[in-house]
């Protein structure tokens, strides 16, 4: 390769100064807050592992089914929030005060519906991931427990959706420091009470996995009050906050835009939650051993993961203004240089996690097998991590621009007939070791690695959504 075509690579995909402090101004305060959730929520289960196999078990089962919920509120409000980047970028606080309605509702109509699905059917959802054999522990025992977390998990629920609906909105709208700091008062407020209740210091009872519970959704409250008394007590930076709730209305022709937009990611998240909850599933059923493993590989991983994740939502807002602002010269340029800067973060972060993979597992009072699966899975999940900020980074490039429906395509159509099937199949139907089911799953996403690559050069997400009233 000669030196005008390294140039031209190096100017394509590597940006100055300018750019990478721009970028991290975003990135920072979303992986520092998602960072020290996710570690707060590693240490969460530490404390719970500590006290029984069965017990970590039943609250990772919990923790599984309540991620779908997750998701598919970040779906509903994610539709809006596409409006949201691209109306900050005309300085349209009307166009703001519509999507803020809009995910008050939509965050309301899902969190309902959650609620009453768990209180119906959360037995029988949890014994999906018990009906493998007993290899590890008690699956009554676990069963059990899980139940016990859920009861009262599912009061914090109204609170984190609360906590989403402004949040979002607050970095859509370029303000990530405040979040940040509100994320960080609850994670240390969940950690205080997780010590307090799990174990019953100080006087408190001990509660075990519903003190685990009982902590985290007092963190949701704290988290809740922190954010949205800021916003209200500074109109000046939020001046779409004035009157919001003056009226609920929001306008038809938006409500069809936002609807139209956003359910494809709704539709999207939801089912990429459950097609993970169903992988989740699928290795379930090689044992409890595998469970725990399991749920001990993805609490590490969502530490690390939290650097492809921030960056990939510094692609929605910053590429999403750009676009708003009709600079689309300069919204391609910043997401090449933006996906390249990501990748390159996460081949670093994944050597660290490939090397403490082997030892994070002692920190868990589980059996021998549990720890050696837990190692092998960090190992693997640390291998394709490069591979997933690519996707992640993709995701978001084509979201960006208001292409839900290839959104849909890209994410939860891929997983439910490429992925799912391949645990699946696997699991069931042949002896393989489960780490090489893993393993196989991650292949899989070769295939969608191209097609998102394809999609992100060709452009189709170049567009501005903002000044078409029929979107």
């Amino acid at each position: 390769m000669d030196k005008v075509s390294m140039k031209n690579i190096w100017q394509k995909f590597v940006g100055n100064k300018g750019f990478y402090r721009m970028v991290l101004m975003i990135a920072v305060p979303i992986m520092v807050q998602n960072g020290i959730t996710n570690f707060v929520s590693l240490l969460d289960n530490i404390m719970v592992g500590q006290v029984g196999t069965e017990q970590m078990s039943g609250v990772a089962i919990v923790n599984q089914l309540m991620f779908v919920y997750n998701l598919c509120i970040f779906g509903g409000i994610s539709g809006a929030g596409i409006f949201t980047a691209q109306y900050f970028g005309l300085n349209d606080q009307d166009g703001i005060r519509h999507t803020f309605r809009y995910k008050i509702w939509m965050g309301l109509i899902l969190t309902a519906g959650a609620i009453l699905l768990f209180l119906a059917g959360g037995q029988n959802l949890i014994q999906t991931y018990l009906s493998g054999n007993s290899d590890g522990g008690d699956l009554q025992a676990a069963l059990m427990y899980g139940q016990q977390y859920l009861r009262v998990a599912l009061l914090g629920l109204p609170a984190f959706m609360m906590v989403q609906v402004y949040a979002s909105t607050l970095r859509e709208c370029g303000e990530t420091v405040v979040p940040m700091k509100a994320g960080i008062l609850a994670v240390i407020v969940n950690l205080c009470f997780n010590y307090l209740l799990i174990y019953g210091k100080f006087g408190f009872p001990q509660l075990g996995v519903v003190g685990a519970a009982a902590a985290t959704a007092i963190s949701r409250y704290v988290e809740a009050v922190v954010v949205i008394v800021w916003t209200h007590s500074h109109r000046d930076r939020n001046p779409y906050i004035t009157g919001i709730y003056r009226t609920m209305k929001v306008p038809l022709y938006l409500v069809k835009n936002f609807f139209i937009k956003g359910a494809p990611l709704l539709v999207n998240e939801t089912l990429w939650a459950a097609a993970m909850a169903m992988l989740t599933q699928c290795y379930s059923v090689r044992g409890l051993n595998v469970v725990a493993g399991m749920n001990i590989a993805n609490t590490i991983n969502n530490v690390f993961n939290v650097v492809f994740i921030a960056l990939g939502d510094s692609v929605a807002i910053i590429v999403g203004q750009l676009l708003g602002a009709e600079k689309m010269k300069e919204a391609r340029d910043t997401d090449n240089k933006m996906i390249a800067f990501s990748v390159a973060c996460c081949t670093l972060v994944a050597i660290v996690m490939f090397l403490i993979a082997p030892y994070f597992p002692r920190l868990y009072n589980t059996t021998d097998q549990a720890r050696e699966l837990a190692a092998r899975f960090i190992m693997v999940q640390a291998a394709f991590m490069p591979q997933n900020a690519f996707l992640h980074a993709a995701y978001f490039t084509l979201r960006s621009g208001g292409k839900t429906i290839i959104t849909f395509l890209f994410d939860s159509v891929f997983i439910w007939c490429v992925s799912v099937p391949i645990a699946f199949c696997l699991s069931r139907y042949t002896g393989l070791y489960v780490v090489w089911i893993f393993v196989m799953v991650q292949i899989g996403d070769w295939i969608k690695c191209i097609i998102g690559f394809i999609l992100v050069k060709k452009g189709v997400w170049i567009q501005n959504i903002v000044n078409d009233k029929i979107g």
